[in-house]
């Protein structure tokens, strides 16, 4: 039997070791508390702090995979940072440069890692005897187009010889590299070795798509953080397939009449004989008289880049041949052929690879979770979804009118589309002094609203591409509309990726909605496949247009939309849009 102080002594007992273990939850709660590793640097907003509170309930109702649809103006990239830190060990990728930008100057912590083109050559600079970086990167002495490895003909051997300025990641892990080490590889190796590291969705897939196992000791991280999500079929798209270009045909000396350029047979047969065609070049070039006594590395280097690519094409197509389709080859104004497309309809095969750390935070400003999970192969019931009910920016600053002005599609007459031409005159008329924006659908109609404008408004256009009259770039374009008053960009491709901040545009004017081309086969076939991809595709386009002009809390601009098919886009989408376009597009009570 026990006796009193026996059966005090167990409660007192038991109450010290429920004390103790309270006392390890409040400290470990307190550990793993999401706000805790905001960057020190920043104070937390109220959005951001409601933001991460629900991130941190999903987590914590066992949520590994992540969506968070935020406006322009939350701070997304500082969510992103405080998840980081969270997890103690991460990758965060992005699209666009500007943005790396803007990570690598408020979050110090995340080692970056940027393309070659953005770095010098040393050894070029050795060759052309240039000292200066800024003179070596005027000059186009870049990485990229430095040889890192090459060829040599040794004692009558041929052998591989690494650029003397190359460090080893095991150099750069220990810090023994040399002092004059290619700054390139220093800043992706750092970021290798890191806890936390800042990559582009090309440099990121093209690492976990082909050198996985060369650096399969430095890939290990608790999550990954993808900014930008919605791009991301986009850029899976560019490692699977095959791009044909007519140089190719040429340089390989095959007879375009032996192929059917409709048909995917014929394709891959045209892939296969690019690849014959390369591997036989190298062979006969490495046997012949002039490669022995004077050997062309960089040429061979060449050659076997193109080979490896076609190959490894055939091997993908084959893999899952019914999911590829061939797209109308592209043709020049003489109607000759200067690409043919191989893609894949359904990508979520490919997604899922790059999709492997433990946990995975997808963000955008405009993304839908069902259309993006059918998308990317995933599971809808285990994907968490945070959605920011509202806009940082005030409402009178992003104001947007539908002006419903004529349907603009390829059965519209001349008439439907000189009179928004004409809607675009009268509005250029009421922002007679300020910077503006016009976003339209494809190349000839920016075209022919340049041709159809009065004349005083035709002399404030310039028109902006990724390449543009004289070879100017799309930044050098927009350096010059920062230096005209009442300048006014036209473009079908700045509907995402730039921004215009403050007076360098004060209106925008959607006058064509940004459908996809239905036209085009691997467009039509995913139609067929994803019902509500398309859609989803257009109205994402459509949001991320809204947004090129007002890009903070101060900042403001105007937005008119002309296509009435606007409508039929929100109609058909309404389940789809973010809540923080609610209050403008009035459908608060949606």
């Amino acid at each position: 039997m026990f006796s009193l102080l026996d059966i005090k002594l167990v409660y007192e007992f038991f109450d010290i070791t429920r004390t103790f273990m309270l006392l390890i939850l409040s400290k470990k709660s307190k550990i793993l508390s999401l706000l805790e590793k905001f960057p020190e640097q920043f104070s937390p907003r109220v959005i951001q702090k409601e933001i991460l509170s629900e991130i941190e309930e999903k987590i914590k109702s066992g949520y590994k995979k992540i969506i968070l649809c935020a406006p322009t103006g939350v701070g997304k990239s500082l969510v992103g940072a405080t998840i980081s830190r969270y997890f103690d060990s991460s990758f965060t990728i992005t699209a666009s440069k500007h943005l790396q930008d803007q990570y690598i100057k408020d979050i110090p912590f995340l080692k970056p890692v940027k393309g070659k083109q953005n770095f010098s050559c040393l050894k070029m600079m050795e060759s052309e005897k240039v000292e200066n970086t800024r003179r070596a990167m005027r000059w186009g002495l870049t990485c990229d187009k430095g040889q890192c490895q090459e060829k040599i003909n040794r004692d009558g051997k041929e052998t591989i010889e690494i650029c003397k300025f190359k460090p080893t990641i095991k150099q750069v892990e220990e810090h023994t590299q040399d002092a004059e080490s290619c700054h390139y590889y220093l800043q992706k190796y750092e970021a290798l070795v890191a806890k936390h590291s800042l990559w582009n969705y090309h440099a990121f897939f093209q690492i976990m798509k082909f050198n996985r196992k060369l650096f399969e000791n430095y890939l290990d991280r608790k999550v990954s953080v993808f900014d930008e999500a919605h791009k991301i079929e986009d850029q899976i798209m560019q490692f699977i397939g095959f791009d044909i270009f007519n140089i190719q045909i040429q340089e390989c000396n095959l007879d375009s009449d032996r192929y059917v350029f409709s048909d995917l047979d014929s394709m891959i047969q045209l892939t296969d004989d690019i690849a014959y065609s390369y591997a036989k070049k190298i062979k006969d070039i490495k046997e012949s008289d002039t490669y022995q006594n004077n050997p062309d590395y960089e040429l061979i280097t060449r050659l076997e880049r193109r080979y490896d690519r076609a190959a490894q094409a055939k091997i993908d197509i084959l893999s899952d041949k019914e999911n590829f389709v061939v797209n109308d080859p592209l043709r020049d104004l003489n109607g000759n052929i200067r690409t043919i497309s191989i893609k894949p309809v359904d990508v979520s095969k490919f997604a899922n690879s790059f999709f492997d750390t433990d946990y995975q935070i997808f963000m955008s400003a405009t993304i839908d979770k069902r259309s993006f999970c059918e998308n990317m192969g995933l599971d809808e019931e285990h994907v968490a979804f945070v959605d920011s009910p509202k806009s940082p920016f005030p409402i009178g600053n992003r104001q947007i009118e539908l002006l419903n002005i004529r349907r603009l599609s390829y059965g519209s007459t001349k008439e439907d589309e000189l009179e928004v031409i004409k809607t675009i005159d009268r509005i250029l008329d009421e922002h007679s002094n300020e910077r503006g924006l016009i976003l339209t659908s494809s190349i000839p109609r920016c075209q022919k609203i340049q041709r159809y404008l009065s004349s005083k408004n035709t002399r404030r256009i310039r028109i902006c591409h990724s390449i543009n009259k004289d070879g100017k770039t799309q930044d050098e374009v927009i350096s010059e509309h920062a230096l005209d008053p009442t300048g006014v960009l036209l473009s079908s491709s700045l509907w995402e990726g730039v921004d215009l901040k403050d007076d360098l545009s004060r209106f925008q004017i959607i006058a064509k909605v940004p459908y996809p081309n239905y036209k085009e086969k691997r467009i039509k076939a995913k139609m067929e496949k994803f019902p509500s991809w398309y859609t989803s595709q257009t109205l994402t386009k459509l949001l991320q247009g809204f947004g090129r002009s007002i890009r903070s809390e101060t900042d403001w601009a105007k937005t008119y939309v002309l296509d009435t098919a606007a409508n039929n886009v929100f109609f058909k989408a309404q389940r789809m849009i973010p809540r923080a376009y609610y209050d403008v597009l009035g459908l608060e009570t949606l």
